[in-house]
């Protein structure tokens, strides 16, 4: 008898597996809730473009639009800081490059156009529930038996005109 524990085990081939025959999944079943769907994206391209590069000095290559979007969508599903968001095992750009392209996308207007194109779309699919809608006070100042604050809130001109 001999003392090797993997002596013990017997050999199967592949055509021997013990397995139920389905087909084998390779990877994750569901995609991750920050990557950006093909249809989405068709939705988002031409708003999202990058500028034309110069001719004389181009400068170094920008990531694309869509992967800096994953990016940020990433740091918002998982409240990541965007100095730790890790790019290299996901195969995004940087979290600072993120960040960037958030802070030009938004000086642009480029964001609330976005968030407007995909408003339409999901109030077109019936896909937006008005009942779990929630507003918030806190951008608006409501002081106790005060007549009238002095100061004064940013918030309450866009307040003023919302849509359900």
């Amino acid at each position: 008898m001999s003392r090797d524990p993997l002596s013990r085990i017997e050999p199967v081939s592949m055509s021997e597996s013990r397995r139920s025959p389905t087909k084998r999944r390779i990877g994750r079943s569901e995609p991750y809730r920050w990557r950006v769907s093909d249809e989405l994206w068709n939705h988002l391209e031409p708003l999202l473009q990058d500028p034309p590069r110069r001719f004389k000095y181009p400068g170094r290559l920008r990531y694309s639009a869509r992967s800096c979007l994953e990016g940020i969508l990433y740091v918002l599903f998982t409240d990541t800081p965007w100095i730790e968001m890790p790019y290299l095992e996901l195969g995004l750009p940087s979290g600072e490059t993120c960040r960037r392209r958030l802070e030009e996308w938004s000086s642009r207007g480029l964001l609330e156009e976005a968030l407007a194109i995909l408003h339409e779309d999901l109030q077109g699919a019936d896909r937006l529930d008005w009942s779990r809608v929630i507003v918030d006070a806190s951008l608006v100042e409501a002081k106790k038996g005060a007549k009238r604050s002095r100061a004064h809130s940013q918030a309450a001109p866009q307040a003023v005109f919302t849509s359900p």
